[in-house]
């Protein structure tokens, strides 16, 4: 089978392609590189079931070959991403969720959609199940990723409905791991990024929000168990272990052994109090939940941070260099 994934080379869309190379696919992974990285997709390269295209997929693409399945995770994900690229943002959700709908139509190729947590917005229910309709702003700065992911999600209902598209959406919550940029802006790679730094850890609010964390390689498990079973509502895959952004800054702290002091900052605006999903759903149908610990995933992390800080300042070491 040939699967054609968007943003490809980005954090969960360079796992995805490796996992699917390693369990025996040909894969096509398509990225502009705007918030993506080549380097992610270096292990892959020489490969001779892989292939790279760089193209924006809000623009047409047109390809001759066979394609089986289309997984569209394109889009700037971090808020300072998306605040920095609010129109790309928006067209990612938009025009390459059509496009991308397009290529499976025309293919007749299974379509997964990668939409996110941020559909349900600052919620007013705790945990959030996949029938939760959200608390959203619309027209707030962070409106242009939940809106751009909402269109996404019921677009691709309609291709559903309408043309008969065989189609999937995941909700993905929180996730780390390898490959997350150090100017990322979420509050693991702002963390442990800071805490190697020496640099007082920046806490947001009180510090009292409550967020879970999702390892890679679970999500990407869950991810692969979804396209093998018959969902076409969305489903949430996230883990469920819940701590405050405080507790959060403590913890890794502890595993860095860092002497970083932790300050606060003013909050966001529409920051949501709590993320966490309910995971009942993928339990039941894909029998999955997360086996990765916090404390073994920030294990397998933390050094992927340290590696890309050394090399950052051997960079900044040469540049001056007479």
């Amino acid at each position: 089978m040939r699967i054609l994934i968007t943003g490809g080379a980005g954090f969960i869309g360079s796992h995805l392609c490796e996992r699917l190379i390693g369990d025996g696919y040909d894969v096509w992974c398509v990225d502009n590189l705007i918030t993506g990285s080549s380097s992610n997709l270096t292990p892959l390269t020489t490969h001779p079931r892989f292939r790279f295209i760089q193209h924006d997929i809000s623009k047409p693409l047109e390809l001759p070959d066979p394609i089986d399945c289309v997984l569209h995770f394109a889009s700037p994900a971090s808020p300072p991403d998306y605040l920095k690229y609010p129109i790309q943002t928006l067209k990612a959700g938009s025009l390459g969720t059509l496009n991308s709908l397009g290529i499976a139509k025309a293919k007749r190729a299974k379509f997964l959609l990668a939409s996110t947590s941020e559909v349900y917005g600052d919620p007013q229910v705790h945990p959030q199940p996949e029938s939760y309709w959200g608390h959203v702003n619309p027209v707030g700065p962070r409106g242009v990723y939940d809106e751009a992911k909402r269109f996404a999600e019921a677009l691709t209902m309609a291709y559903h409905r309408e043309h008969g598209i065989d189609t999937r959406i995941v909700r993905i919550f929180n996730t780390y791991g390898p490959r997350m940029r150090l100017e990322d802006g979420r509050a693991i790679p702002a963390f442990i990024s800071q805490a190697l730094r020496r640099q007082p850890l920046t806490v947001f609010g009180n510090g009292r929000q409550i967020r879970s964390f999702c390892y890679v390689a679970d999500l990407v498990e869950g991810i692969i168990r979804l396209m093998g079973v018959e969902c076409t509502e969305p489903i949430n895959l996230g883990n469920p272990e819940e701590f405050t952004i405080l507790d959060l800054a403590k913890r890794i702290l502890e595993v860095t052994q860092s002497r970083s002091q932790i300050v606060f900052r003013e909050l966001p605006q529409d920051d949501p109090k709590q993320r966490c999903p309910d995971i009942a759903k993928a339990k039941r149908l894909l029998r999955w939940q997360p086996q990765v610990g916090f404390d073994e995933g920030l294990r397998k992390t933390i050094p992927w941070f340290a590696q890309q800080l050394n090399v950052a300042h051997a960079g900044a070491g040469r540049t001056g260099d007479p």
